[in-house]
């Protein structure tokens, strides 16, 4: 069994998950290349600007922690509303459970209930596994829409 809580992005436990995630991104960046972690302000993940879910694994003996994944109002575009997915992670004991793409599906639920019009991401060639399920997921390449200096891909996904 798994939940979806969402939590302040300042709270201890989005914290530890989010250092968690930095971490492991920044020792398989690829070589040469930095990577600059960037912990968010905590109110842009406050409702209706956005919102932070943890996903806790109930199968154990205790609850567990074991990701996260936000989204955040952006700028509006040509479109209208316009979200943007966010540090989306699991840690590898709770990945291939399909607790990814219901992750991701809760975060697109939350951005229409806030009459989004498209949710956009970055992410970076080498995350496969990403790449991967946003593409399942129905996003598609878009121009690059920031300066996220981690991120060579930028992805859209129309929710009209």
């Amino acid at each position: 069994m798994v939940r979806l809580e969402p939590v302040a992005a300042d709270a201890p436990r989005a914290r530890a998950l989010l250092t968690e995630y930095f971490a492991m991104r920044g020792e398989a960046f690829p070589a040469g290349q930095a990577y600059t972690p960037v912990f968010p302000a905590p109110p842009v993940f406050d409702p209706p600007a956005g919102v932070l879910l943890v996903v806790v694994d109930d199968e154990g003996t205790e609850p567990a922690d074991v990701g996260c994944g936000g989204i955040r109002r952006i700028d509006d575009s040509p479109a209208g509303i316009r979200y943007e997915v966010k540090h989306l992670y699991l840690q590898p004991r709770a990945r291939g459970r399909g607790w990814g793409r219901l992750l991701l599906s809760e975060l697109e639920a939350r951005a229409r209930a806030w009459d989004a019009a498209e949710l956009v991401l970055d992410t970076h060639h080498t995350l496969d596994a990403a790449g991967a399920l946003y593409a399942r997921s129905g996003f598609v390449p878009v121009a690059r829409y920031n300066d996220n200096p981690n991120a060579t891909v930028w992805l859209r996904k129309a929710l009209g």
